[in-house]
């Protein structure tokens, strides 16, 4: 797949130009993203809007609307929470635990699955990532005391969900908070580099489609970006 990324800016350019190629648009709040299709035809492509920039069904852009959200990134045994108003980074917190088995390199969440808890190291490592999601969740309760969010933007593995919303310390929002956001990247170590990368990231809007198929959208290269 192809991407092209634009600022937010270019974004009403960028949708007045798929329409002139006949393509039919489509706004999913949950991805926040414009789906673009072609009549009688199963191919599709799709803007990712920036996270910065309100967008209604009927494709209605605010661009006054300063939206502020907060970040989770979290990784076996490291995790980074951050609140940014439009461009700009608020709080930032890195968090970090003994969680990993160093001889496999494998998560105590992992291992606990297959090999149970019954030596000490094992323990301590148990011990060490229920630590690790309570400080996560005292910080983000904080954090919702303190701001009202627009979006909740998350990476945060399958396997370690559980341990998020089953913490003695209760997460200020549930699975099925509408302003949730899966950030739709690869997730490198969260420390804070990696949280500024991501930011960057959330705040270009991107053109994804295959350019075997979309051969239509080349002309656009010219306004693309990379970061």
């Amino acid at each position: 797949m192809k991407s092209l990324f634009f600022d937010s800016s270019e974004v009403p350019e960028i949708l007045k130009k798929v329409r002139s190629l006949g393509f039919q648009t489509h706004y999913d709040f949950d991805k926040h993203r414009v789906e673009l299709g072609l009549k009688e035809q199963d191919r599709e492509a799709f803007l990712r809007l920036p996270l910065t920039l309100t967008c209604n069904q009927t494709l209605v852009l605010d661009f006054e609307k300063e939206v502020t959200y907060v970040m989770l990134l979290v990784q076996s045994g490291s995790a980074s929470v951050g609140v940014f108003k439009g461009e700009e980074c608020l709080a930032h917190k890195v968090f970090g635990a003994y969680m990993v088995r160093k001889k496999q390199g494998k998560s105590q969440i992992k291992h606990l699955k297959t090999k149970g808890k019954s030596r000490a190291g094992s323990r301590v490592r148990l011990a060490s990532t229920l630590e690790f999601f309570e400080n996560i969740n005292l910080r983000l309760q904080n954090h919702f005391q303190e701001y009202e969010f627009d979006r909740i933007a998350m990476s945060c593995s399958k396997i370690l969900v559980p341990y998020l919303f089953g913490s003695k310390e209760n997460t200020p929002f549930d699975k099925k908070d509408n302003r949730l956001y899966k950030i739709p990247k690869h997730l490198h170590q969260p420390n804070f580099e990696v949280m500024l990368g991501m930011q960057k990231y959330l705040n270009k809007a991107e053109l994804v489609y295959d350019e075997t198929l979309f051969d239509q959208f080349e002309g656009l290269k010219n306004i693309g970006t990379s970061i």
